[in-house]
Protein backbone atom coordinates (compact mmCIF):
# COMPACT_ATOMS: atom_id res chain seq x y z
CA UNK A 1 0.00 0.00 0.00
CA UNK A 2 1.60 3.47 -0.99
CA UNK A 3 1.59 6.04 1.55
CA UNK A 4 1.07 9.29 0.05
CA UNK A 5 2.71 12.41 1.79
CA UNK A 6 1.36 15.71 2.35
CA UNK A 7 1.51 18.53 -0.67
CA UNK A 8 3.97 20.47 1.19
CA UNK A 9 6.71 17.76 1.69
CA UNK A 10 6.40 16.75 -1.97
CA UNK A 11 7.17 20.95 -2.84
CA UNK A 12 9.75 21.27 -0.36
CA UNK A 13 11.69 18.67 -2.20
CA UNK A 14 11.08 19.67 -5.66
CA UNK A 15 12.73 23.24 -4.56
CA UNK A 16 15.56 21.01 -2.77
CA UNK A 17 16.37 19.21 -6.43
CA UNK A 18 16.34 22.08 -8.39
CA UNK A 19 18.34 24.49 -5.22
CA UNK A 20 21.34 21.77 -6.14
CA UNK A 21 21.43 21.53 -9.70
CA UNK A 22 19.77 21.33 -12.71
CA UNK A 23 22.05 18.54 -14.02
CA UNK A 24 20.85 16.53 -10.81
CA UNK A 25 17.32 17.01 -10.68
CA UNK A 26 17.59 15.64 -14.38
CA UNK A 27 19.58 12.87 -13.55
CA UNK A 28 16.91 12.06 -10.68
CA UNK A 29 14.03 11.58 -13.00
CA UNK A 30 14.54 8.66 -13.91
CA UNK A 31 13.87 7.42 -10.25
CA UNK A 32 11.57 10.03 -9.16
CA UNK A 33 7.97 9.23 -7.62
CA UNK A 34 5.01 10.21 -9.54
CA UNK A 35 3.80 12.56 -6.53
CA UNK A 36 7.21 14.84 -7.31
CA UNK A 37 6.63 15.39 -11.08
CA UNK A 38 3.83 17.87 -10.55
CA UNK A 39 5.39 19.92 -7.78
CA UNK A 40 8.94 20.24 -9.40
CA UNK A 41 7.08 20.47 -13.11
CA UNK A 42 5.95 23.83 -11.54
CA UNK A 43 8.95 25.01 -9.59
CA UNK A 44 11.10 24.16 -12.96
CA UNK A 45 8.31 26.21 -14.61
CA UNK A 46 8.55 29.40 -12.50
CA UNK A 47 11.78 29.47 -12.09
CA UNK A 48 12.66 29.04 -15.85
CA UNK A 49 14.64 25.99 -15.74
CA UNK A 50 14.31 24.99 -19.22
CA UNK A 51 16.62 21.90 -19.58
CA UNK A 52 14.75 20.40 -16.67
CA UNK A 53 11.25 21.33 -18.27
CA UNK A 54 12.38 19.79 -21.68
CA UNK A 55 13.39 16.29 -20.14
CA UNK A 56 10.57 16.59 -17.40
CA UNK A 57 8.35 16.35 -20.78
CA UNK A 58 10.17 13.24 -22.36
CA UNK A 59 9.05 11.41 -19.00
CA UNK A 60 6.30 12.91 -17.76
CA UNK A 61 4.31 10.51 -16.17
CA UNK A 62 0.17 11.21 -16.56
CA UNK A 63 -1.49 11.05 -20.00
CA UNK A 64 -1.90 15.17 -19.85
CA UNK A 65 0.05 17.91 -19.64
CA UNK A 66 -2.75 21.10 -18.70
CA UNK A 67 0.56 23.55 -19.17
CA UNK A 68 -2.76 26.42 -19.92
CA UNK A 69 -3.48 26.32 -16.49
CA UNK A 70 0.07 27.72 -15.48
CA UNK A 71 0.88 30.18 -18.59
CA UNK A 72 -1.36 33.15 -17.33
CA UNK A 73 1.52 35.00 -18.73
CA UNK A 74 3.26 32.96 -21.66
CA UNK A 75 6.82 32.81 -21.27
CA UNK A 76 8.57 32.74 -24.71
CA UNK A 77 11.60 30.60 -22.87
CA UNK A 78 9.47 28.13 -20.96
CA UNK A 79 7.14 27.49 -23.50
CA UNK A 80 10.31 26.66 -26.05
CA UNK A 81 11.93 24.41 -23.50
CA UNK A 82 8.37 22.12 -23.57
CA UNK A 83 8.25 22.21 -27.16
CA UNK A 84 11.82 20.88 -27.78
CA UNK A 85 11.29 18.03 -24.82
CA UNK A 86 8.13 17.42 -27.33
CA UNK A 87 10.21 17.25 -30.24
CA UNK A 88 12.59 15.19 -28.47
CA UNK A 89 9.44 12.56 -27.39
CA UNK A 90 7.96 12.43 -31.09
CA UNK A 91 11.60 11.69 -32.79
CA UNK A 92 11.82 8.84 -30.26
CA UNK A 93 11.62 5.59 -31.88
CA UNK A 94 10.63 4.01 -28.38
CA UNK A 95 9.51 6.24 -25.37
CA UNK A 96 10.66 7.11 -21.82
CA UNK A 97 10.14 3.44 -20.02
CA UNK A 98 7.31 5.75 -17.65
CA UNK A 99 6.63 8.55 -20.08
CA UNK A 100 2.43 8.31 -20.85
CA UNK A 101 2.09 11.55 -22.68
CA UNK A 102 -0.14 12.09 -25.18
CA UNK A 103 -2.20 15.23 -24.43
CA UNK A 104 -0.65 18.73 -24.32
CA UNK A 105 -3.50 21.24 -23.02
CA UNK A 106 -2.78 24.97 -23.56
CA UNK A 107 -6.61 26.21 -22.56
CA UNK A 108 -7.18 27.65 -19.04
CA UNK A 109 -7.84 24.38 -17.74
CA UNK A 110 -5.85 22.01 -15.22
CA UNK A 111 -5.64 24.59 -11.84
CA UNK A 112 -7.79 21.68 -10.58
CA UNK A 113 -4.94 19.47 -10.71
CA UNK A 114 -2.08 21.64 -9.82
CA UNK A 115 -4.10 23.23 -7.07
CA UNK A 116 -4.18 19.49 -6.07
CA UNK A 117 0.10 18.75 -6.01
CA UNK A 118 0.61 22.28 -5.07
CA UNK A 119 -0.96 21.50 -1.48
CA UNK A 120 -4.25 23.97 -2.29
CA UNK A 121 -6.17 21.04 -2.87
CA UNK A 122 -6.03 17.62 -0.43
CA UNK A 123 -5.52 14.67 -3.21
CA UNK A 124 -7.83 11.90 -3.48
CA UNK A 125 -5.94 8.97 -5.18
CA UNK A 126 -8.68 6.95 -4.91
CA UNK A 127 -10.64 8.67 -7.25
CA UNK A 128 -8.54 10.10 -9.83
CA UNK A 129 -6.69 7.94 -12.42
CA UNK A 130 -4.47 10.83 -13.18
CA UNK A 131 -2.64 11.01 -9.82
CA UNK A 132 -1.71 7.46 -9.95
CA UNK A 133 1.64 5.64 -10.02
CA UNK A 134 2.52 4.73 -13.96
CA UNK A 135 3.04 1.04 -14.11
CA UNK A 136 5.61 0.30 -17.14
CA UNK A 137 3.88 -0.85 -20.10
CA UNK A 138 6.62 -3.14 -22.29
CA UNK A 139 4.36 -3.52 -25.65
CA UNK A 140 4.87 0.70 -25.51
CA UNK A 141 8.57 -0.20 -26.53
CA UNK A 142 7.22 -2.36 -30.08
CA UNK A 143 5.24 0.33 -31.33
CA UNK A 144 5.00 3.42 -32.49
CA UNK A 145 3.64 6.25 -30.64
CA UNK A 146 -0.08 7.98 -31.59
CA UNK A 147 -0.05 11.48 -32.64
CA UNK A 148 0.14 13.68 -29.65
CA UNK A 149 -3.33 16.02 -29.20
CA UNK A 150 -2.46 19.86 -28.44
CA UNK A 151 -5.42 21.07 -26.96
CA UNK A 152 -6.09 25.32 -27.56
CA UNK A 153 -9.22 27.76 -27.11
CA UNK A 154 -9.24 29.96 -30.87
CA UNK A 155 -10.76 33.19 -30.95
CA UNK A 156 -9.71 34.86 -34.24
CA UNK A 157 -11.03 38.64 -34.87
CA UNK A 158 -9.47 41.36 -36.62
CA UNK A 159 -6.48 41.30 -35.00
CA UNK A 160 -3.32 39.30 -35.96
CA UNK A 161 -2.52 36.42 -34.26
CA UNK A 162 -0.48 36.95 -30.93
CA UNK A 163 3.08 35.64 -31.16
CA UNK A 164 2.17 32.86 -28.79
CA UNK A 165 -0.43 31.15 -31.19
CA UNK A 166 1.45 32.19 -34.31
CA UNK A 167 4.78 29.98 -33.33
CA UNK A 168 2.61 27.07 -31.91
CA UNK A 169 1.00 27.09 -35.80
CA UNK A 170 4.09 27.22 -37.16
CA UNK A 171 5.46 24.58 -35.12
CA UNK A 172 2.84 22.53 -35.28
CA UNK A 173 3.31 22.86 -39.49
CA UNK A 174 6.15 21.74 -39.75
CA UNK A 175 5.33 18.41 -37.67
CA UNK A 176 1.99 17.04 -39.80
CA UNK A 177 0.78 13.98 -38.72
CA UNK A 178 2.89 13.62 -35.43
CA UNK A 179 1.09 16.34 -34.24
CA UNK A 180 -3.03 17.22 -34.19
CA UNK A 181 -4.23 20.39 -33.29
CA UNK A 182 -7.70 20.18 -31.14
CA UNK A 183 -9.91 22.78 -30.29
CA UNK A 184 -13.25 21.81 -28.72
CA UNK A 185 -14.76 25.51 -28.63
CA UNK A 186 -14.07 28.23 -31.40
CA UNK A 187 -15.35 31.62 -31.85
CA UNK A 188 -14.99 33.75 -35.37
CA UNK A 189 -15.03 37.99 -34.76
CA UNK A 190 -14.67 39.59 -37.90
CA UNK A 191 -11.54 37.92 -38.93
CA UNK A 192 -11.28 38.25 -42.73
CA UNK A 193 -12.18 34.81 -44.07
CA UNK A 194 -9.22 33.89 -45.80
CA UNK A 195 -7.02 34.45 -42.45
CA UNK A 196 -10.02 32.28 -40.92
CA UNK A 197 -9.41 29.46 -43.51
CA UNK A 198 -5.62 29.80 -43.35
CA UNK A 199 -5.95 28.93 -39.25
CA UNK A 200 -8.82 26.15 -39.52
CA UNK A 201 -6.75 23.75 -42.15
CA UNK A 202 -4.41 23.23 -39.46
CA UNK A 203 -6.85 22.09 -36.82
CA UNK A 204 -8.82 19.00 -36.27
CA UNK A 205 -12.39 20.15 -37.21
CA UNK A 206 -13.87 16.89 -35.99
CA UNK A 207 -12.68 18.35 -32.44
CA UNK A 208 -14.69 21.18 -32.56
CA UNK A 209 -17.85 21.47 -30.12
CA UNK A 210 -18.80 24.42 -29.95
CA UNK A 211 -18.90 27.44 -32.63
CA UNK A 212 -19.40 30.81 -32.65
CA UNK A 213 -19.46 33.13 -35.80
CA UNK A 214 -20.18 36.47 -35.39
CA UNK A 215 -19.18 38.39 -38.24
CA UNK A 216 -19.82 41.12 -41.02
CA UNK A 217 -19.63 38.44 -43.61
CA UNK A 218 -21.62 38.19 -46.72
CA UNK A 219 -24.01 35.17 -48.08
CA UNK A 220 -20.75 34.65 -50.79
CA UNK A 221 -18.51 34.76 -47.89
CA UNK A 222 -20.69 31.96 -45.60
CA UNK A 223 -20.75 29.42 -48.55
CA UNK A 224 -17.09 29.52 -48.95
CA UNK A 225 -16.87 28.78 -44.82
CA UNK A 226 -19.45 26.17 -45.77
CA UNK A 227 -17.28 23.36 -46.65
CA UNK A 228 -15.19 23.88 -43.70
CA UNK A 229 -18.54 23.79 -41.03
CA UNK A 230 -19.36 20.36 -42.89
CA UNK A 231 -15.89 18.94 -41.25
CA UNK A 232 -16.96 19.48 -38.10
CA UNK A 233 -19.02 16.33 -37.83
CA UNK A 234 -18.69 16.65 -33.88
CA UNK A 235 -20.36 20.04 -33.28
CA UNK A 236 -23.13 20.38 -30.37
CA UNK A 237 -23.61 23.86 -30.31
CA UNK A 238 -23.32 26.22 -33.50
CA UNK A 239 -24.10 30.62 -33.04
CA UNK A 240 -24.40 32.63 -35.89
CA UNK A 241 -24.68 36.18 -36.15
CA UNK A 242 -24.39 39.29 -38.89
CA UNK A 243 -24.65 37.44 -42.31
CA UNK A 244 -25.72 40.03 -44.81
CA UNK A 245 -27.49 39.54 -48.15
CA UNK A 246 -26.71 42.97 -49.42
CA UNK A 247 -28.30 42.92 -53.26
CA UNK A 248 -30.19 39.30 -54.45
CA UNK A 249 -28.11 37.78 -56.88
CA UNK A 250 -28.78 34.78 -59.30
CA UNK A 251 -26.12 32.63 -56.92
CA UNK A 252 -27.85 33.55 -54.17
CA UNK A 253 -29.67 30.53 -53.87
CA UNK A 254 -26.44 28.77 -54.70
CA UNK A 255 -25.00 30.10 -51.65
CA UNK A 256 -28.04 29.35 -49.16
CA UNK A 257 -27.80 25.38 -50.35
CA UNK A 258 -24.01 25.46 -50.34
CA UNK A 259 -24.55 26.43 -46.50
CA UNK A 260 -27.82 24.70 -45.44
CA UNK A 261 -26.34 21.24 -46.82
CA UNK A 262 -23.76 21.36 -44.64
CA UNK A 263 -26.55 20.41 -41.75
CA UNK A 264 -26.72 17.10 -43.04
CA UNK A 265 -23.25 16.02 -41.59
CA UNK A 266 -23.71 17.50 -38.15
CA UNK A 267 -25.27 14.65 -36.89
CA UNK A 268 -24.26 16.11 -33.22
CA UNK A 269 -26.28 19.24 -33.03
CA UNK A 270 -28.12 20.31 -30.34
CA UNK A 271 -28.16 23.77 -30.07
CA UNK A 272 -28.59 25.95 -33.35
CA UNK A 273 -28.73 29.63 -32.29
CA UNK A 274 -29.15 32.24 -35.99
CA UNK A 275 -29.32 35.71 -35.36
CA UNK A 276 -30.47 38.27 -38.33
CA UNK A 277 -30.41 35.34 -40.47
CA UNK A 278 -31.87 37.06 -43.19
CA UNK A 279 -31.23 35.23 -45.92
CA UNK A 280 -33.59 32.58 -45.36
CA UNK A 281 -36.56 33.89 -45.01
CA UNK A 282 -38.58 31.94 -47.84
CA UNK A 283 -35.96 29.31 -47.35
CA UNK A 284 -36.22 28.08 -44.09
CA UNK A 285 -37.34 24.75 -44.95
CA UNK A 286 -33.68 24.14 -46.86
CA UNK A 287 -32.55 24.13 -43.24
CA UNK A 288 -34.45 21.96 -41.64
CA UNK A 289 -35.14 19.36 -43.78
CA UNK A 290 -31.05 19.38 -43.32
CA UNK A 291 -31.77 18.80 -39.10
CA UNK A 292 -31.71 14.76 -39.19
CA UNK A 293 -31.53 14.59 -35.29
CA UNK A 294 -33.42 16.01 -32.79
CA UNK A 295 -32.56 19.75 -31.24
CA UNK A 296 -32.24 20.79 -27.37
CA UNK A 297 -32.47 24.24 -28.09
CA UNK A 298 -33.49 26.79 -31.54
CA UNK A 299 -33.50 30.29 -31.89
CA UNK A 300 -33.73 32.17 -34.90
CA UNK A 301 -33.88 36.02 -34.26
CA UNK A 302 -34.30 39.71 -35.18
CA UNK A 303 -34.91 38.73 -38.98
CA UNK A 304 -38.67 38.05 -41.09
CA UNK A 305 -40.18 34.73 -41.94
CA UNK A 306 -42.91 34.02 -44.30
CA UNK A 307 -46.02 31.95 -43.54
CA UNK A 308 -44.83 28.94 -45.00
CA UNK A 309 -41.33 29.37 -43.45
CA UNK A 310 -43.18 29.23 -39.72
CA UNK A 311 -45.09 26.26 -41.43
CA UNK A 312 -42.45 24.37 -42.04
CA UNK A 313 -40.87 25.11 -38.73
CA UNK A 314 -44.01 23.70 -37.00
CA UNK A 315 -43.51 20.35 -38.91
CA UNK A 316 -40.00 19.78 -38.73
CA UNK A 317 -39.37 16.68 -36.69
CA UNK A 318 -35.76 17.95 -35.44
CA UNK A 319 -38.27 20.29 -32.63
CA UNK A 320 -40.25 17.18 -30.99
CA UNK A 321 -37.86 17.39 -28.36
CA UNK A 322 -36.93 20.83 -27.88
CA UNK A 323 -36.19 22.46 -24.47
CA UNK A 324 -35.77 26.02 -25.79
CA UNK A 325 -37.56 27.84 -28.45
CA UNK A 326 -36.47 31.62 -29.02
CA UNK A 327 -38.21 33.96 -31.96
CA UNK A 328 -37.72 37.29 -30.47
CA UNK A 329 -37.69 39.91 -33.11
CA UNK A 330 -39.75 38.16 -35.47
CA UNK A 331 -43.00 39.25 -36.48
CA UNK A 332 -45.66 36.87 -36.29
CA UNK A 333 -49.07 39.19 -36.80
CA UNK A 334 -48.65 38.59 -40.61
CA UNK A 335 -49.18 34.59 -40.10
CA UNK A 336 -52.27 32.99 -39.27
CA UNK A 337 -51.90 32.66 -35.36
CA UNK A 338 -53.09 28.99 -35.87
CA UNK A 339 -49.39 28.44 -36.95
CA UNK A 340 -47.64 29.01 -33.69
CA UNK A 341 -50.28 27.12 -31.54
CA UNK A 342 -49.35 24.29 -33.56
CA UNK A 343 -45.67 24.94 -33.49
CA UNK A 344 -46.37 25.27 -29.44
CA UNK A 345 -48.50 22.10 -29.40
CA UNK A 346 -45.36 20.13 -30.98
CA UNK A 347 -43.19 21.33 -28.46
CA UNK A 348 -45.74 21.17 -25.33
CA UNK A 349 -43.95 17.94 -23.65
CA UNK A 350 -40.95 19.23 -23.65
CA UNK A 351 -40.42 22.85 -23.93
CA UNK A 352 -38.59 24.78 -20.53
CA UNK A 353 -37.97 28.17 -21.84
CA UNK A 354 -39.77 30.18 -24.42
CA UNK A 355 -39.06 33.37 -25.53
CA UNK A 356 -41.47 35.66 -28.18
CA UNK A 357 -40.44 38.93 -27.08
CA UNK A 358 -40.70 41.97 -29.93
CA UNK A 359 -42.59 39.60 -32.32
CA UNK A 360 -45.86 42.29 -32.25
CA UNK A 361 -48.32 39.74 -30.43
CA UNK A 362 -51.33 41.19 -30.71
CA UNK A 363 -54.76 40.22 -27.89
CA UNK A 364 -55.85 37.96 -30.92
CA UNK A 365 -53.10 36.19 -31.37
CA UNK A 366 -52.20 35.44 -27.74
CA UNK A 367 -55.65 34.51 -27.06
CA UNK A 368 -55.10 31.95 -30.11
CA UNK A 369 -51.96 30.23 -28.48
CA UNK A 370 -53.22 30.21 -24.53
CA UNK A 371 -54.85 26.74 -24.61
CA UNK A 372 -51.47 25.34 -26.01
CA UNK A 373 -49.01 27.73 -24.37
CA UNK A 374 -51.11 26.00 -21.13
CA UNK A 375 -50.11 22.61 -22.06
CA UNK A 376 -46.10 23.23 -22.10
CA UNK A 377 -45.70 21.37 -18.61
CA UNK A 378 -42.29 21.77 -18.34
CA UNK A 379 -42.16 25.47 -18.98
CA UNK A 380 -39.75 27.52 -16.63
CA UNK A 381 -39.26 30.76 -18.57
CA UNK A 382 -42.04 32.70 -20.21
CA UNK A 383 -40.88 35.97 -22.43
CA UNK A 384 -42.97 38.37 -23.86
CA UNK A 385 -42.03 41.74 -24.06
CA UNK A 386 -42.29 44.08 -26.63
CA UNK A 387 -45.90 43.16 -27.51
CA UNK A 388 -48.94 44.87 -27.08
CA UNK A 389 -51.75 43.14 -24.94
CA UNK A 390 -54.71 44.49 -23.02
CA UNK A 391 -55.32 44.18 -19.13
CA UNK A 392 -58.28 41.95 -20.25
CA UNK A 393 -55.55 39.85 -22.20
CA UNK A 394 -52.90 39.81 -19.52
CA UNK A 395 -55.56 38.05 -17.00
CA UNK A 396 -56.25 35.32 -19.45
CA UNK A 397 -52.69 34.86 -19.58
CA UNK A 398 -52.40 34.56 -15.52
CA UNK A 399 -55.12 31.88 -15.44
CA UNK A 400 -53.90 29.88 -18.71
CA UNK A 401 -49.92 29.76 -16.97
CA UNK A 402 -51.28 29.31 -13.28
CA UNK A 403 -51.50 25.77 -13.57
CA UNK A 404 -47.50 25.60 -15.50
CA UNK A 405 -46.10 23.99 -12.24
CA UNK A 406 -42.08 24.68 -13.08
CA UNK A 407 -42.93 28.12 -14.81
CA UNK A 408 -40.88 30.70 -11.84
CA UNK A 409 -39.83 33.41 -14.61
CA UNK A 410 -42.24 35.30 -16.10
CA UNK A 411 -41.85 38.44 -18.16
CA UNK A 412 -44.52 40.58 -20.24
CA UNK A 413 -45.13 43.73 -21.74
CA UNK A 414 -47.33 46.57 -19.49
CA UNK A 415 -50.71 46.36 -20.66
CA UNK A 416 -51.95 48.82 -22.87
CA UNK A 417 -53.93 50.56 -20.29
CA UNK A 418 -50.35 51.93 -19.16
CA UNK A 419 -50.17 53.85 -22.74
CA UNK A 420 -52.09 57.16 -23.69
CA UNK A 421 -54.13 57.25 -26.64
CA UNK A 422 -50.94 59.02 -28.43
CA UNK A 423 -48.68 56.22 -27.33
CA UNK A 424 -46.80 58.08 -24.18
CA UNK A 425 -46.02 55.06 -21.32
CA UNK A 426 -47.39 56.21 -17.57
CA UNK A 427 -45.33 54.80 -14.97
CA UNK A 428 -48.37 55.58 -12.34
CA UNK A 429 -51.15 53.87 -14.19
CA UNK A 430 -48.71 50.57 -14.33
CA UNK A 431 -48.58 50.97 -10.88
CA UNK A 432 -52.00 50.73 -10.68
CA UNK A 433 -52.62 47.95 -13.20
CA UNK A 434 -49.92 46.25 -11.01
CA UNK A 435 -51.86 46.08 -8.26
CA UNK A 436 -54.94 44.74 -10.00
CA UNK A 437 -52.80 42.24 -11.21
CA UNK A 438 -51.66 41.03 -7.54
CA UNK A 439 -54.97 40.85 -6.89
CA UNK A 440 -55.67 38.43 -9.67
CA UNK A 441 -52.12 36.12 -8.69
CA UNK A 442 -53.89 36.43 -5.01
CA UNK A 443 -57.58 35.07 -6.43
CA UNK A 444 -55.67 32.29 -8.61
CA UNK A 445 -53.68 31.32 -5.06
CA UNK A 446 -50.32 30.31 -6.27
CA UNK A 447 -46.72 32.12 -5.46
CA UNK A 448 -45.92 33.96 -8.54
CA UNK A 449 -43.10 36.68 -9.61
CA UNK A 450 -44.01 38.46 -12.96
CA UNK A 451 -42.02 41.33 -14.76
CA UNK A 452 -43.92 43.54 -16.54
CA UNK A 453 -41.76 46.05 -19.12
CA UNK A 454 -42.98 48.71 -21.01
CA UNK A 455 -41.91 49.41 -24.52
CA UNK A 456 -37.96 49.59 -25.81
CA UNK A 457 -36.02 52.46 -25.19
CA UNK A 458 -35.63 54.23 -28.58
CA UNK A 459 -32.23 55.30 -27.66
CA UNK A 460 -31.25 51.75 -26.40
CA UNK A 461 -30.91 47.84 -27.92
CA UNK A 462 -34.50 46.45 -28.53
CA UNK A 463 -33.70 44.34 -25.51
CA UNK A 464 -33.52 46.51 -22.98
CA UNK A 465 -36.64 47.82 -21.60
CA UNK A 466 -36.13 51.59 -19.55
CA UNK A 467 -39.39 50.61 -16.84
CA UNK A 468 -39.70 47.42 -15.45
CA UNK A 469 -42.64 46.77 -12.61
CA UNK A 470 -41.81 43.75 -10.27
CA UNK A 471 -45.46 41.83 -8.72
CA UNK A 472 -44.60 39.60 -6.47
CA UNK A 473 -47.42 37.32 -4.60
CA UNK A 474 -47.61 36.39 -2.21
Amino acid sequence: MRVQSPPRLWNLAAANLLRDNEASAITALEYLPTELFPPLFMEAFNGRHSETLKAMVQAWPFVRLPLGGLMHMPQEETFQAVLDGLDVLLAQKAPSRRCKLRVLDLRNTGQDFWNTWSGARAPDTSSSSSMAPVAEDSSRTEQPLPALKVFIGLSLDERKLDEFLSYLMGWVEKREGSIHLCCKMLSILSEPIMNVMDVLRKVQLGCIQELHVDCNWTLPTLASFAPLLGQMTNMRIFFLSRVHMYIPTRQEQQYVVQFTSQFLRLHHLRDLYMESPSFLEGRLDQMLRCLENPLDNLSITSCQLTESDLAHLSQCPSIRQLKGLDLHGVTLTSFSPELLQVLLEKVAATLRELDLDQCRIMDSHLEAILPALSRCSQLRSLSLCGNFFSMATMEKLLRHTAGLPSLSQELYPAPRESYSPQGTFHPTRLASLGAALFEILRGLGRPRTIQLSSSSCPHCSNRIFYHTESIVYP
